[in-house]
């Protein structure tokens, strides 16, 4: 025999599913408004961007007898930037004047014043330069110092302006003390066992 099935036609309501509730998100705590407060009950964060007349420059004396000379620079580039201070902001020049003396008795260890060389080039053929940095120490012990910060720096005008507020002595003597310079302690640039010169 031939099989029939049947239709059965609902004529009911359309039947609904269970409204199941949403998953609650968790709140987020903000720092600044306490435990309990929210990013949206804050407000928007504003970053802080220092003024120029904001900026107060002091002035800061480092003796770099007997110093590792990358260590003495990275602490020179770092105050020079303004990165001490909470007012730190990357486009300007936040940072305070540096003064170094003793620069000829700087430290290079590993025998790096005599391996290392140094090379200036005018853009002209046979205008390249090199010597070693144990020369150049003997012949300008500013400037070994001062290209070294200067390779720490913000490139371009920033920097330039920066690098300016850097004033390095071969000698013991320095003719700021009308500016009272704050002396800067570095124990942890001291070399161990390295001869100074």
């Amino acid at each position: 025999g031939v099989q029939t099935c049947a239709l059965r036609i609902w004529s009911g309501p359309p039947p609904t599913r269970s409204a199941r509730p949403e998953p609650s998100r968790p709140r987020r705590r903000g720092r600044v408004g306490g435990a309990g407060a929210t990013v949206s009950s804050m407000g928007p964060m504003k970053t802080y961007s220092a003024k120029t007349g904001d900026v107060q420059r002091a002035w800061h004396l480092i003796d770099a007898d007997g110093l590792v000379l990358g260590r003495v620079c990275t602490e020179v580039a770092r105050i020079l930037r303004g990165k001490h201070k909470p007012q730190y902001t990357p486009s300007m020049d936040t940072g305070d004047h540096v003064i170094v003396i003793n620069a000829q008795r700087i430290v290079r260890t590993a025998d790096k014043a005599n391996t290392e060389m140094l090379y200036d080039y005018s853009g002209y053929p046979g205008g390249l330069k090199a010597e070693t940095f144990a020369h150049l120490l003997a012949r300008k012990p500013d400037e070994a110092i001062r290209r070294t910060v200067r390779g720490m720096l913000p490139k371009g005008r920033l920097g330039r302006q920066m690098i300016k507020k850097l004033v390095v002595y071969g000698g013991a003597e320095h003719p700021h003390a009308a500016q009272s310079p704050r002396t800067l302690e570095l124990p942890k640039a001291k070399a161990r066992g390295a001869v100074a010169g």
